[in-house]
């Protein structure tokens, strides 16, 4: 008798059958770290940004940083943050953020502000001052809450 080579029909399902058990299970995993990773940069551009802020502040309460009229020592806009302030004592201008960071959940270098005379909850910007940034995705995180609550 002649040995056949090969494979047969049955190996070929089987091994079609598994290859596909793996990709049912590898792409929902795939999927959740990548998210899981997008919600680690948003946590941090959010982080970069709000310490930016809260440093003009703090520069501003210590009288080293002229103040305009009704923004309460907060930053007038993101940009300004980005272009530098003058300092006191300083030749250069004192620079807070590099660039403003993309929103990782929306793609682009737009984000949701709040002034500190806006209420707390509000999703409108009333112009005065930067006090607060936040993601404007609609999208709802891993943990339930919206991405734009954070």
């Amino acid at each position: 008798m002649r040995r056949a080579r090969g494979f047969t029909v049955a190996e070929l399902v089987m091994v079609c059958a598994l290859v596909s058990i793996l990709a049912a299970i590898a792409i929902p995993t795939a999927r959740f770290m990548v998210k899981r990773e997008r919600e680690a940069e948003l946590r941090l551009a959010l982080r970069l940004m709000r310490n930016a802020i809260d440093e003009h502040k703090r520069l501003a309460d210590q009288g080293m940083i002229q103040v305009e009229l009704g923004t309460e020592g907060y930053p007038k806009t993101l940009e300004s943050l980005v272009e530098g302030v003058e300092v006191v004592g300083q030749l250069n201008k004192r620079k807070f953020l590099r660039r403003i960071p993309i929103d990782p959940m929306t793609g682009k270098a737009e984000w949701g502000l709040r002034s500190y005379q806006d209420e707390p909850d509000s999703f409108t910007w009333g112009g005065q001052n930067v006090w607060d940034v936040y993601s404007l995705s609609e999208a709802t995180a891993l943990d339930g809450t919206k991405y734009k609550d954070w």
